[in-house]
């Protein structure tokens, strides 16, 4: 099992059900351009071993969501990165048997202004410590 992959459809799962500003169908896990605004693309990630135990059952998982919205200032991917941080922080992720969430939080954001003038950018990075556990 991929702890990472599992840690990803949690995620998308948690973004679809909530209130985010971005339909449902706009959350998205693609190497394209999103090819309608705002979305959320999920984006690079990381698992570390937490180093917690000497049977390596803690990881760490770093998953970077990017906001994508067409508009004249970072209000809208601000306001979009403020409800993610709300869906993630509302209760423990659910996650596939033999894996517990311990821990979720947003640990960054940044917003940026895309060159073309047109386009808002945000980075949001979501913590996730994963237990693994007798199913």
């Amino acid at each position: 099992m991929n702890i990472d992959l599992e840690v990803q459809k949690a995620i998308r799962a948690r973004l679809t059900t909530s209130a985010v500003g971005v339909p449902p169908a706009q959350i998205l896990d693609t190497n394209q351009p999103a090819p309608v605004l705002p979305a959320i693309v999920l984006g690079d990630s990381q698992a570390v071993d937490e180093g917690t135990s000497l049977r390596r059952t803690h990881t760490r998982v770093y998953h970077t969501l990017h906001v994508w919205k067409k508009e004249p200032s970072l209000e809208g991917v601000k306001t979009i990165g403020g409800a993610i941080r709300t869906a993630i922080h509302s209760a423990r992720l659910t996650l596939a048997p033999g894996l517990h969430c311990a821990d979720a939080c947003v640990s960054s954001m940044r917003f940026l202004r895309d060159p073309d003038g047109e386009h808002s950018h945000g980075v949001v990075v979501v913590e996730v410590l994963v237990s693994e556990v007798a199913a």
